[in-house]
This record gives C-alpha cells, sequence and structure tokens, in this order.
C-alpha cells in the first residue's frame, strides 16, 4: 500500500466512536461473520440518494479494509436512488489520504480508477442507481448511508439484509471555508467505523 495510506489507516482512532455507533456496527460485523464462517461471498451495496460522497467513500474504504485485512470474500459496490457524479472533493480528499486515483472520462458523470494498492485490481468509481448491472442484483447486504435513501428505500430488492448506517452529508460545506475539512472529517469517520467492523471479524 502507498504509505501515505497505510499512515492514514494507523492513525485512525476506533476509541473515538461513540458506544452507541457500535451497537450498529457490530450488526454489520455479525452479518459478514454469517457468512464467513460458512465460506460464503459477501457482497455489500452502499446505497446513498446520489451515489455522490458518501455512499462511495464506504464502499472505498470498506473495500480496502477488505484487502488489508485478506478478507477475499468481501466485495463492495455503492449506489443511488438516482445517478449524477462522484463529487470532486471526495476525489480530492482520497487522494489526500493515499489513494492512487486516476480519471478515465471526461463526461459530466465521469469514471475512475481509485487504487489502494499498486499491485491490485481497482475500484472502478462512477455514480449509478443501486440497480445498475454493475452491482449485484441478489444476495447482498444493503446499507444506506443517508437518511434520505434509509426513508425512500423501506425495501431494496434483491437484497438479503438492509441496514441503515447514516452519515451527515459534507456537501452542506461546498464552497465555504471548511470544506476541506469537513471532506477529510467524514471521510475519516467512515474509515474508522468500517475499519472497526473489519478487525472485529474472526
Amino acid at each position: 500500500m502507498n504509505p501515505i495510506l497505510l499512515k492514514t489507516i494507523e492513525n485512525l482512532d476506533v476509541s473515538s466512536i461513540p458506544e452507541k455507533r457500535k451497537s450498529i456496527l457490530d450488526t454489520i460485523t455479525t452479518s459478514i461473520q454469517n457468512r464467513l464462517i460458512n465460506n460464503l461471498p459477501v457482497n455489500i451495496n452502499f446505497i446513498c440518494t446520489h451515489n455522490s460522497r458518501r455512499s462511495h467513500l464506504s464502499q472505498i474504504w470498506m473495500q480496502t479494509f477488505a484487502h488489508y485485512f485478506k478478507k477475499t470474500l468481501i466485495t463492495c459496490y455503492s449506489g443511488g436512488t438516482e445517478a449524477t457524479r462522484i463529487a470532486p472533493q471526495v476525489i480530492t480528499v482520497l487522494k489526500d489520504q493515499g489513494f492512487a486515483i486516476n480519471k478515465l472520462s471526461n463526461e459530466k458523470n465521469s469514471i475512475y480508477t481509485i487504487k489502494y494498492d499498486k499491485n491490485s485490481m481497482p475500484i472502478i468509481g462512477f455514480s449509478k442507481e443501486y440497480f445498475h448491472n454493475f452491482n449485484p442484483s441478489t444476495d447482498f447486504t444493503a446499507i444506506l448511508t443517508c437518511s434520505q435513501a434509509d426513508e425512500g428505500c423501506p425495501f431494496v430488492p434483491g437484497s438479503d439484509q438492509r441496514i441503515a448506517l447514516t452519515y451527515e452529508d459534507p456537501k452542506v460545506y461546498d464552497n465555504t471555508e471548511l470544506e476541506k475539512q469537513k471532506y477529510t472529517e467524514r471521510s475519516t469517520q467512515i474509515a474508522t467505523e468500517l475499519f472497526y467492523i473489519i478487525n472485529s471479524l474472526i
């Protein structure tokens, strides 16, 4: 892994996670563990309204930790209730935290390759609806990362489990002096919580 990314991971502080929050995270850990015990693949689709910020951060960090902890049966995806684009601030903060990112297209909804390790296959990042054919259609866990998606998707077709793990949207700080700080905070919070989940697996 990139030394900057490794340092970012090493600096994560799981003791900062509130106990009430850990109870939600433990539910996700148990769900994953139940499948791994039976040597079954674990497909996780992180869903937010626009598949622009929180769902991508969650997908990328969770897949990174699956690699970091050698949980090869875990594959992560993301989607939205509608497709928009990956917010450029998300690309910036991930680069700052040590990911190698390349833009493959210059469309409104650009496609990116996101690498946590130079010798691993990249994550392909672009905004899509959660039921896009790039994502699994059955036998996956749906994790809702925003309250709007949680309310708008009471049932996610094809999922075997639906869990709400919502985060505050850093979008509210766009074009303010707090923009960079808040995107970093949100990415770090998501990374910390997902690290806690994967690190808790047997």
